[in-house]
This record gives C-alpha cells, structure tokens and sequence, in this order.
C-alpha cells in the first residue's frame, strides 16, 4: 500500500466535506442560528468557524504534505481535529427538536436528511485518526 496516494485520496475527501457542509447548510439565519423545521437549530458561527479552519486546515496540510516537514504537519493537526469536533457538532442538528409544533424531520436520503452528513463527518473523524497515525509514525 503506497501511504502517499491514501493520504492525497483522504485530502481531497476532506476538501469535498468541508464544501458540501457550507453548501448545504448555508441556510436561512433568524437572530443567528440556522433553523430548519423538525431539527434543531445550529450557531451561524459554528459554520463560518468550520468553513474557516477547513480551508486554512487544508491549505496548511498541503504545504506539508509537499514540503515533507513533519513540524507543519503536527501543527496542522491540530486544526484537524477542531474540524473534526465542529463538523460532529454540526452533526447534532439531526436529534429531533421535540418541539409541540415542529414537524417530523425531513426523510433521510443522499441529497438531504443526515445520511450524507453522517458519513461526511464520521469518515472526516476516522480520516484525521489516519492523517494521525502517518504523521505520528513519520510516513508523510
């Protein structure tokens, strides 16, 4: 297994998740959260400080993967795992609202509902444990 071709496939996993989120939920703001009837809202903040730390997270993994330095990469790290931890919370705007007039959430499909969600941000969890593993072990 060539370690370089897993980490530029996951890099780009990573890039095409951090642009679907913004896409979709790049939704109706009321007096800063983002709310979608049958879920809860979320922090409009919450969404520019993904979109942030994921460009600047991407950008920054880049130039380490091809400069080859390991001090980049564990700094980079870091704002790795922040993404991971702001896209699980983004994740939680699925529990049900349980309010007396919200209706049922919207059905789960690829296009909408969490199932891409889910997959998006679970895999961005296990792909940062991999971006991990290689940096920790020295095979950038």
């Amino acid at each position: 297994m060539e370690w370089s071709n897993v980490t530029w496939f996951l890099t780009a996993l990573g890039a095409v998740v951090v642009l679907l989120t913004r896409v979709r939920l790049g939704g109706t703001v009321v007096d800063g959260t983002v709310r979608s009837s049958g879920v809860f809202g979320y922090s409009a903040s919450l969404l520019r400080i993904h979109t942030t730390v994921g460009v600047l997270t991407l950008v920054s993994w880049i130039v380490a993967l091809v400069t080859g330095r390991r001090e980049i990469a564990f700094l980079v790290l870091a704002g790795w795992w922040l993404l991971a931890i702001v896209g699980l919370l983004l994740l939680a705007r699925w529990l049900p609202s349980g309010g007396k007039h919200s209706e049922d959430a919207k059905g789960d499909a690829w296009g909408s509902g969490a199932g891409l969600s889910v997959l998006g941000h679970v895999g961005m969890v296990l792909g940062v444990c991999y971006f991990t593993f290689i940096t920790v072990t020295d095979r950038l």
